[in-house]
């Protein structure tokens, strides 16, 4: 499959100006990283409903939950290590309230590279997803971000949407996308299941191809909605498949892989799981497809899995 590359960051700032245009309520909240995460558009377009708070997390989040407290609707955009660790303190009290908070979350995974450990988001959405009432969702592709946007505005509640800053897919899949449900991308036999988070959208892509040619036929399936997930499919496939391969840009601990075999320890029969995605580690600084490569995020190492 020939494909361009493209990043969800870069239409960030566009696409909440086009959701604020006819939505008032809308607000944008930046703690003094406009301009890497392109919400600097939504500050020329709209600086009256631009709030920046310099670098202070904590305090970011607070205005974002007054704001959702008065009936607005507020969108916390930062880097991914921030939004989830920085302020979680703070977050878990939105949660507890479950205020009409929305977050976008760039940088996630190891897409910092060069920033090293103290900015890779490996733990993100283990901090997420253990939080009641917060919802997950995680596009692998321009298309999928404006419709997660969209969502997030339709829920009453907060909203974690994590986008990638490495470069996914300029591609657009068949299926529709619905909160709770996963995506089947391809269906070409029983060999393996690959499922993977929507920032590992061009390796998973490029894995699947990979071993289509070695003589593997399997699934390929995009999670854009970890939380909630769909359960009933995801034991469904680990009765068909002989093994499942969860991908993430992630620890193995507490994100898709440990989402996927939660799932499954409640059942007798099912596949097992190999989780690929960073081991409990801290990793490096350095070029993110590099880091990525070296902690196990790379099409050599899923098909030596596989086989």
């Amino acid at each position: 499959m020939s494909y361009k590359l493209t990043t969800i960051r870069e239409i960030i700032g566009s696409v909440l100006c086009s959701f604020a245009k006819d939505n008032k309520n809308i607000f944008v909240i930046d703690s003094d990283l406009a301009k890497s995460t392109t919400t600097n558009k939504f500050q020329n377009e709209y600086p009256d409903r631009f709030i920046q708070t310099g670098i202070s997390e904590q305090n970011a989040l607070s205005v974002a939950s007054g704001l959702a407290m008065e009936g607005l609707t507020p969108f916390y955009v930062n880097f991914a290590i921030f939004i989830s660790g920085t302020c979680w303190t703070q977050l878990r009290q939105a949660c507890y309230a479950n205020l009409n908070i929305k977050l976008i979350a760039t940088h996630p995974g190891m897409d910092n590279g060069y920033d090293g450990s103290t900015h890779h988001a490996n733990e993100d959405i283990a901090l997420m997803r253990v939080l009641p009432n917060m919802k997950i969702l995680i596009p692998s592709n321009h298309k999928e971000f404006i419709e997660a946007v969209k969502m997030a505005i339709s829920i009453d509640g907060p909203v974690y949407i994590r986008t990638a800053r490495d470069v996914v897919p300029d591609i657009e899949y068949s299926e529709s996308i619905r909160i709770g449900k996963l995506n089947i991308i391809k269906d070409i036999g029983n060999d393996f299941a690959l499922i993977f988070e929507g920032t590992c959208a061009d390796l998973a892509i490029q894995s699947f191809e990979e071993l289509n040619r070695s003589g593997k036929k399997g699934k390929l399936i995009n999670i854009f909605s970890i939380k909630p997930i769909d359960e009933l499919k995801i034991i469904e496939i680990s009765k068909i498949v002989p093994q499942i391969i969860t991908l993430e840009n992630h620890s193995i601990i507490g994100g898709l892989g440990s989402t996927v075999s939660e799932i499954l320890c409640s059942i007798k029969n099912h596949a097992p799981v190999i989780r690929i995605g960073v081991n409990d580690i801290f990793t490096e600084s350095g070029k993110s497809s590099l880091v990525k490569e070296k902690y196990g995020l790379s099409i050599a190492n899923i098909v030596s899995k596989v086989k």
